[in-house]
């Protein structure tokens, strides 16, 4: 409400709201943002949860008066489901209750429900299709089709995005007595259970929403299907229906003789469901403990969700996808509360409080590695802490009311919890809309399902994982092109090998070639592995980024930059570098530096262009630097929107470069650059990752507004009440890190840089290549190479790494213990007042 009011979402590190248009487009992340206070929306429930009745008071007048539903804006209809429409709703029910209890909310006459019917009505257009579909997007003002729309041409859209409305419409339709909003969410779900695949009984990823046709054939519990399996079994807790219970129990007798695999959650072809359709797992699929949970099933649920754990204590946060041995494959996090979801309801099922520990740890590595100045800052790779500015709506709506139901006792609440159920963004509806418009003799509750799985606790048996259905002829991680049988098989499946002049390998299928047409459906999937196989290796071979930590004014270690690393110089991976920063003459490096004096045992700054990276690093080396930086030219460019950058050599040998060598983009440059203008002496650090604060100043005072708090609640108890004036303030009780990722910059995009002689590392130089054509046929191409392990051994170091940083910062806190000359210990306080009074100023 401070810094980003009305804007949809929160920037936590440029501190400030978050408005489509103005900011560079996200692509379809930004479908989320309807210019409607998307985060004040989604979080009221969670303000009565928390026990913050006077602010949701106040907050639901906001809605009330500022948010305009009738933006000429295309949003996503899913994302606007759950999050606005089931906000309304979530608000519209504890509004109720607090008027019923009669102490707050005595004014309110049903303002949100009016908004939510008013904005269910302008998701109906989208359903008008002949499936009953809806279309992915809509426009809030004009609908879909006419000229002003700018949507409506879509023909896929994901099975969760068509199966999650159904909660939502329903409430829509009992609470208002309309009863439209329920029928067309019924008519989709109705749909998709008929085109589900009536051998495997599962569904697909994607489907046409006009043809009913299943457009990807991988079915699993993530991504792209998830709460539709989630909305059956709560639709039949909310609403009663039989069907949706029979319907959900069809799938999940299938996903557990299918998909599980214990305690992996591995996605299968939906035709032939004994074969994996990949080898890597998504963030998404944690909820799917807890809905395990619901279901009664309790200990594949505790099984998968402790192989999660497993994953998040070696990554800190849960990577948005990892590979069965626990891997980096996608390394973002923006802080998904799916994992904290299902640790709740195991919690609540069992009352182990080891759950509790679990929860416990969520919350420290939110507070050690997400808390910035302003807010919760996302993730945008796991390995080195970088952050991305960006705080989703759903942290607030789902995170902090997880987190906070796991620790609260009964008398913690303002009503009873159990009388409702969560939507999938968290939001709360009353069970009793179980019996509205309904002719139903039984009301359910969510403590009936409670007691039902935990009576059957004891008696809870796993099923068989695996059936004995055929397996795959071959598979791509086994190939070898200089076995004969390996060669028939490929001929049977249709598919021939070609050898290039260049040493690779080319495989070209023609399914008409194929002995059967279950041989060339085996040959498409092996083709699509060693599409995803060669894809892995080729990510695995790049140079991981690199982090700019500015450990001086104004941010002492606060914020953290995202860089390009180089392909030559010192490896920060076995060394750091840390000093203050100097600008070089000339500004571009590119010959001989005029200003020696003012880059030695610096690091110096130089700008991209007219020259050779290597030529730039050789000359600041000559002038006496212990490290430069080079800052992108491009006016505007940034690790949020651009691919990662690296900096090769120059064709040459550049063993002679000693020193280490970055590359930041504009907008991360230009940070470094406004420091130096408003502090003229900066200091920074280079390093593989981003160190924390208690380590970088170790052996100096720590000024008191950058002890971390668990230091401070270790340490500071112990001294006595004349130490009592270093205590950090409330607000200021973690580490914050400003860092960004971006992927490596494809080959394609080096054109857009012809003007500057500096040299791109082309993506698939030393790695394996794969080009598909589009044509008759499917056409990869192979390059044999290693599989680098660098990026385990790095993660696999990582818990060492962190218990030795929480001991040195335990012995920085102790800082009375240490003997100081007076006139030292004077400069540092008054260089920690001075310090102070500027972050006041600049409200950090």
């Amino acid at each position: 409400m401070e810094h980003a009011y009305p804007a949809d979402e929160l920037m936590p590190l440029t501190c400030r709201g978050r408005v489509r248009g103005r900011e560079p487009s996200r692509g379809d992340v930004d479908d989320a943002l309807g210019k409607f206070s998307l985060t004040l929306i989604d979080t009221l429930d969670t303000l009565v949860v928390l026990n913050k009745t006077k602010e949701f008071e106040d907050a639901v007048k906001n809605v009330i008066k500022d948010v305009n539903l009738d933006n000429d804006i295309v949003v996503s209809v899913f994302e606007t489901n759950i999050r606005v429409l089931g906000g309304l709703l979530g608000g519209h029910s504890v509004a109720i209750m607090l008027k019923e209890k009669g102490e707050y909310m005595q004014w309110y006459s049903g303002e949100l429900l009016h908004m939510a019917k008013q904005l269910g009505y302008k998701l109906l257009p989208a359903f008008n299709t002949t499936s009953g579909l809806p279309y992915p997007r809509v426009n809030l003002k004009f609908g879909l089709r006419s000229p002003e729309a700018r949507t409506g041409t879509e023909t896929d859209t994901c099975t969760a995005c068509a199966g999650t409305l159904i909660l939502e419409f329903a409430a829509l339709s009992r609470f208002t007595g309309t009863s439209i909003f329920e029928e067309y969410a019924r008519k989709a779900l109705d749909f998709l259970w008929e085109k589900r695949q009536r051998n495997s009984n599962l569904v697909g990823v994607t489907i046409n929403i006009h043809t009913g046709d299943w457009v990807r054939k991988d079915s699993g519990v993530g991504a792209g299907i998830d709460s539709y399996y989630e909305y059956l079994l709560k639709a039949y807790v909310l609403l009663g229906d039989d069907r949706f219970l029979e319907r959900f129990n069809t799938h999940y007798d299938a996903i557990m003789r299918y998909i599980s695999q214990p305690p992996l959650l591995l996605d299968v072809h939906i035709h032939k469901p004994m074969l994996n359709a990949r080898t890597w797992m998504d963030s998404l699929l944690a909820f799917f403990p807890g809905l395990q949970v619901l279901k009664g099933d309790i200990r594949p649920a505790i099984e998968t969700h402790e192989m999660l754990y497993q994953v998040i204590k070696k990554h800190n946060f849960l990577p948005e996808a990892f590979t069965t041995d626990f891997r980096v494959h996608w390394a973002q996090h923006p802080l998904r509360p799916e994992f904290a979801e299902s640790t709740y309801f195991l919690y609540k099922a069992t009352g182990d409080p080891y759950y509790l520990e679990v929860g416990k740890t969520l919350i420290e590595n939110l507070n050690k590695y997400a808390r910035v100045p302003c807010g919760f800052a996302a993730m945008k790779d796991v390995r080195t802490g970088s952050h991305e500015d960006r705080m989703d709506s759903f942290f607030l709506a789902e995170m902090f009311k997880y987190l906070y139901l796991l620790f609260a006792d009964k008398e913690d609440m303002v009503f009873d919890i159990e009388d409702y159920i969560f939507t999938t963004e968290a939001h709360l509806l009353p069970l009793w809309l179980s019996t509205t418009n309904q002719t139903m003799s039984k009301k359910n509750t969510v403590s009936d399902l409670f007691k039902l799985y935990l009576a059957h606790l004891s008696c809870v048996k796993l099923e068989e994982s695996f059936g004995s259905g055929p397996k795959p002829p071959l598979r791509a991680r086994d190939f070898m092109a200089s076995n004969p049988e390996h060669l028939e098989i490929l001929k049977k499946m249709g598919v021939s090998l070609i050898h290039l002049k260049d040493g690779r390998v080319q495989l070209v299928q023609h399914a008409i070639q194929a002995a059967s047409s279950l041989d060339a459906e085996d040959g498409l999937r092996f083709m699509q592995e060693m599409i995803e196989l060669s894809s892995q290796q080729q990510k695995e071979q790049q140079l991981p980024p690199r982090a700019v930590q500015i450990v001086s004014h104004p941010f002492f270690g606060r914020v953290v930059l995202t860089a390009g690393p180089a392909q030559f110089g010192m490896d920060l991976s076995k060394h750091n570098t840390r000093g203050f920063v100097a600008t070089s003459k000339p500004y571009n490096g590119c010959s001989e530096i005029t200003n020696p004096e003012a880059v030695k045992e610096k690091i110096a700054l130089m700008q991209r262009g007219q020259c050779m990276f290597a030529e730039k690093a050789r000359n600041i080396q000559k002038a006496g630097a212990i490290g430069g930086i080079v800052i992108d030219d491009n006016e505007g460019s940034s690790s949020d929107t651009a691919p990662l950058f690296q900096m090769a050599g120059d064709g040459k040998n550049t063993d002679d470069i000693k020193i280490p060598m970055l590359f930041l983009f504009n907008k991360e440059g230009n940070i470094i650059l406004d420091a130096i203008r408003e502090y003229e002496s900066v200091e920074v650090l280079l390093s593989d990752k981003a160190k924390d604060r208690a380590t970088i100043f170790k052996g100096k005072m720590i000024p008191n507004y950058i002890i971390d708090s668990n230091l401070e609640m270790e340490n500071m108890d112990q001294k006595s009440s004349e130490n009592d004036s270093h205590k950090q303030r409330p607000e200021e009780t973690s580490a914050s890190q400003d860092l960004s990722l971006a992927s490596q910059e494809p080959e394609g995009e080096e054109s857009s840089d012809v003007t500057h002689l500096d040299s791109l590392s082309p993506v698939d130089a030393d790695s394996d290549s794969i080009s598909i054509s589009n044509q008759e046929s499917c056409i990869t191409e192979i390059h044999e190479a290693n599989v680098q392990e660098t990026e385990s051994t790095e993660l696999d170091n990582q818990p060492q790494e962190q218990s030795q940083t929480e001991t040195d910062s335990s012995s920085n806190v102790n800082w009375d213990n240490k003997v100081q000359p007076m006139e030292s210990i004077l400069a540092d306080w008054n260089e920690d007042i001075e310090a102070f009074e500027m972050m006041e100023k600049d409200e950090l």
